[in-house]
């Protein structure tokens, strides 16, 4: 098939890029082919192939984390349709930038019939009357327009815009795609740095590749700096990368992780969910990766404090009791030790036997609330100390448990409006004991209604 985008550089183009701009820029794919990730959609039959091919690409969103090739990516597609390629920043990006665009664009597809393609980064950046300045001209053809976001465009995109566009999820590259273009920029000799007298162990390259979280930009730039900064200024010197060169380069692991967005709630929702689902191990990972991202304390603490109460209730209440110990010696004691605390309860909970029965219960009562008719407090449950309490009724006809040697006597405590067993104890844990309990109390019912 053809490569899409063979003449997005010029050469005069190239020779600037490769002596000025940093090795993630000059590495950059100009073509589909060289393109890495994303094989879901740029593979072979793929979506956005399929479109490239037939050469019908509409409007786009381009949603993942940074250094995946998004901005790339576009460059490729404005030269696979042979369109203007317009890029802006949303941060810095007026209305008054974007109108200029689109008279221009204007202008150009009435004179020659050439296309347009208008990339924004960032384009959750802009507001509402900025990303509804575009909405006509996309809808018309006049630009293409291809927005990249890192936040959820579905939260952060005008819902009219997005109707107006195909979405594509990008993800963060393998491991094995970043082997992949470490190894062709130490082979280029155009763009790379194949001209230098380089050994790279393997080892070091595979490191490079692990802790760079699938951004290819910034193993890129690793991988330059841990180079670089060994050229003493001989062109011939051989330069050895090994991994204690390449994990001096990196220096601290950066942590990407959105406080209010889409990371925040998608770790979240992963160590509740694997609290509930009794895996320990992968509850004390998500909970290093939101400590370590620097998610707020007390929001860690309400997570794991629910999942006490919503998921282990009855079946291990010291679960519970341990989490309540838990969170109030986080707080007191605060990051980097509040993490034992934390740590303690949230495995705890990850190990404990499971139950939402107590869950179950509110959840029902409060729905039949809502949704149904307020019943009365029965006459004989109200409350009877206060003067003229016994003219109205109240309290008349109610029977102290405490009398009887057993601590129970069989009453109506919702009338005979309401009869619902909202809670229904699983045969888990200590919970089934306050079934076999429960049912004792049945039983002694149902023998007083036969007698």
């Amino acid at each position: 098939m053809a490569k899409f985008g063979d003449n997005l550089f010029s050469a005069g183009e190239r020779k600037t890029l490769a002596s000025h701009a940093p090795l993630a820029v000059r590495m950059r794919p100009a073509t589909l082919d060289e393109f890495a990730g994303q094989r879901h959609f740029v593979g072979e039959g793929k979506l956005l192939r399929r479109m490239l091919e037939a050469g019908t690409v509409s409007s786009l969103i381009f949603y993942g984390p940074p250094g995946v090739g998004k901005t790339t990516l576009a460059r490729i597609v404005a030269g696979a349709i042979e369109a203007k390629f317009h890029y802006l920043s949303a941060p810095a990006a007026s209305v008054k930038d974007v109108r200029e665009i689109i008279a221009s664009a204007k202008d150009r597809l009435i004179t020659n019939g050439a296309r347009t393609l208008l990339f924004i980064d960032e384009i959750h950046r802009f507001n509402r009357a900025q990303q509804d300045v575009l909405l006509d001209d996309v809808e018309n053809g006049i630009v293409t327009l291809i927005g990249a976001t890192t936040e959820n465009p579905f939260f952060s995109v005008n819902s009219p815009l997005i109707s107006r566009s195909s979405v594509f999820a990008f993800e963060a590259l393998s491991v094995k795609d970043i082997l992949g273009l470490l190894n062709r920029a130490l082979a280029d000799t155009e763009k790379g740095l194949g001209k230098m007298n380089i050994s790279a162990d393997l080892e070091a390259l595979q490191f490079l590749a692990e802790i760079c979280d699938g951004d290819a930009r910034r193993a890129l730039t690793a991988l330059e700096v841990a180079v670089k900064s060994q050229v003493k200024g001989a062109d011939d010197e051989k330069i050895a990368l090994t991994l204690e060169v390449a994990r001096e380069s990196v220096q601290r692991k950066a942590i990407q992780y959105d406080g209010s967005g889409d990371t925040h709630y998608d770790l979240a929702s992963a160590l509740q969910k694997s609290m509930r689902g009794s895996d320990p191990d992968a509850t004390v990972y998500w909970l290093a990766r939101m400590i370590v991202g620097g998610e707020d304390l007390r929001f860690i603490a309400r997570r794991i404090a629910v999942c006490a109460a919503e998921d282990v209730g009855n079946a291990d209440p010291m679960a519970t009791i341990l989490t309540a110990s838990a969170v109030q010696i986080a707080e007191f004691v605060g990051f980097p030790e509040a993490q034992l605390p934390l740590a303690q309860a949230a495995i705890y909970i990850a190990c404990a036997p499971k139950s939402n029965a107590c869950a179950n219960a509110i959840w029902q009562a409060c729905s039949d609330v809502n949704n149904g008719r307020t019943i009365p407090v029965p006459a004989h449950l109200r409350d009877a100390h206060y003067a003229g309490a016994k003219k109205l009724g109240h309290g008349e006809g109610y029977q102290y448990p405490h009398k009887s040697p057993t601590g129970y006597i069989p009453q109506d405590y919702l009338g005979k409006n309401l009869e619902k067993p909202y809670y229904q104890p699983k045969n888990i844990g200590r919970e089934k004991l306050v079934a076999e309990y429960l049912q004792k109390l049945r039983n002694q019912v149902e023998q007083l209604r036969r007698s």
